[in-house]
């Protein structure tokens, strides 16, 4: 029985794995969208599912509005002495360290250090017991980048021990080397880093007989003859069978970084990740290969949600640190999104804490909510369906004067790198006659999304016309539920969201 790339069509960019016992766990970064750092479960490697956040809100009160570019960057997850720890790099204030001995339970936040650009951190914990971390730096803060740094920590990972000491400069050899995970094996250290770039790198492998190194340095994949672009950067993990395995990521640019699994081994004390096809000495990634186990369950990510109990499952993360205002509490099914106004800027999607958005799990998707105004609330009142991105769009029911209306506004964001600038137009709009309205959003397989509506949840007439697909910042497109007074007032209205049924196509 075999399995086929990618094993995940879906944004958890920047993977790191472990096993304990049977069961492997998986981490990835989230940047400003929170909960943040998603936990997913596997049985096999390849079939997963979403059980936990290891941040529910960060500590910061930047985070209570989008700081797009900031927030979880790639993380790393270990098993220690009964405890799960996950490294957090907060870019603009240090590595945060989630720790629960329950990977379903609550993690415990602590700040490790106050870094600025530090990112990308990994513990390892010696023979000796003593404890250390590597991590790379973001050149958009330290000022500078390619380089990889070691520094001693105490066991329980609460402060430094000493100032860290640069092991690796790949400036000429390999630059953009970031994103170190840290392993002992036999009598090495072993890191494994990206290097090259996001969407064009290769992976990287650094090997010492000391964790302060000096470190040998080897390229241990590439695209080669592969169609997988820039294949590197995640986790080894070994099997209960002896195997091992490495997940990566591949940038497809508008839905962000997927997953993809390799097979490992080692040949003269060098990890060789993938299949070599091309006689070049290094691997490429493989398309298909044998099963890591089975006769496992074959989880698979929420994606659709009739809102149970009137609260969001867990496969949705705000743009900004949750607040208990954003849905309203009430009895039966059903979402209530509150119609909040923003209380500091305009009240833009770009700049709304309270979207509630989701990862796509597919590269084509259509989307279909059916939303109601509450008869109480203020003109302005809206409430919608989305993509969020560097160009974004999002259909709603709006209401005015004289009733409500559909209402399709377009965004477009400037300085994307960063927290980024957005101004939006209305492009479209359509008398309503009714009370509530079916909304669809449909991406397409050629990287294009549209909108349309119904009355009666059957026949749907589109609006607007088409769209090119773009991703956000770090992060690929999203899709999202949004309420808000568009015209920032204040207002105790609602938009209601009975459902959201989601259907991929591959």
């Amino acid at each position: 029985m075999t399995y086929k790339n990618p094993i995940l069509y879906a944004d958890y960019s920047d993977p790191d794995v472990i096993r304990v016992g049977e069961d492997y766990y998986m981490v990835s970064s989230s940047f400003t969208y929170v909960p943040g750092v998603p936990l997913l479960h596997s049985k096999d490697l390849v079939h997963w599912e979403l059980i936990n956040y290891c941040v529910k809100r960060l500590p910061f009160e930047k985070y209570n509005v989008p700081s797009h570019g900031s927030g979880t960057w790639a993380p790393s997850i270990r098993y220690h002495e009964g405890m799960f720890y996950a490294f957090i790099p907060l870019p603009d204030e240090g590595i945060l360290v989630a720790r629960s001995a329950d990977p379903y339970g609550e993690f415990e936040l602590n700040l490790l250090c106050k870094s600025l650009g530090w990112e990308d951190p990994c513990p390892l914990w010696d023979d000796d017991g003593r404890a250390y971390m590597v991590f790379a730096y973001a050149k958009s803060r330290a000022g500078i980048r390619d380089r990889l740094s070691v520094v001693e920590i105490d066991p329980d990972c609460r402060k430094l021990l000493g100032e860290p000491k640069v092991i690796f400069d790949g400036v000429q050899m390999a630059p953009g080397t970031e994103g170190p995970k840290f392993y002992k094996y036999k009598d090495w250290y072993y890191i494994l880093a990206p290097s090259g770039g996001v969407a064009v790198g290769w992976q990287s492998a650094f090997r010492s007989h000391s964790v302060w190194g000096p470190y040998e340095y080897k390229i241990v994949m590439h695209q080669g003859d592969s169609p997988v672009n820039g294949p590197h950067q995640g986790g080894w993990v070994t099997a209960p069978d002896g195997r091992d395995w490495f997940v990566h990521f591949q940038d497809v640019y508008e839905l962000g970084r997927i997953t993809h699994l390799q097979p490992m081994c080692f040949h003269m004390d060098w990890p060789f990740i993938g299949r070599d096809t091309n006689a070049d000495g290094i691997g490429e990634p493989v398309e298909e290969w044998d099963m890591p186990a089975e006769g496992m369950p074959e989880y698979e990510i929420a994606q659709s949600d009739e809102f149970e109990k009137g609260l969001p499952g867990i496969q949705w993360q705000w743009q900004a640190n949750p607040d208990g205002k954003f849905v309203l509490p009430h009895q039966g099914p059903g979402l209530r999104l509150a119609c909040l106004k923003n209380e500091r800027r305009d009240n833009l999607l770009w700049y709304a804490p309270n979207a509630m958005t989701q990862i796509p799990q597919h590269p084509a998707l259509s989307a279909v909510t059916r939303v109601e105004l509450s008869e109480k609330g203020e003109t302005g009142d809206m409430a919608s369906i989305g993509v969020i991105g560097h160009s974004y769009g999002y259909l709603g029911i709006k209401r005015a004067e004289n009733g409500c209306a559909l209402a399709l506004y377009r965004g477009e964001v400037t300085e994307k790198y960063f927290e980024g600038e957005a101004n939006e137009q209305l492009v479209a709009t359509a008398p309503l006659h009714a009370s509530a309205v079916w909304l669809r959003v449909d991406i397409r397989l050629d990287k294009t999304y549209d909108f349309s509506w119904s009355v009666d949840g059957e026949s749907f007439e589109p609006i607007g016309g088409s769209y090119p697909l773009n991703r956000a910042t770090w992060t690929g497109a999203k899709l999202c539920l949004w309420a808000c007074n568009r015209e920032n007032k204040s207002s105790d209205g609602c938009g209601s969201f009975d459902f959201i049924h989601i259907k991929g196509e591959e």
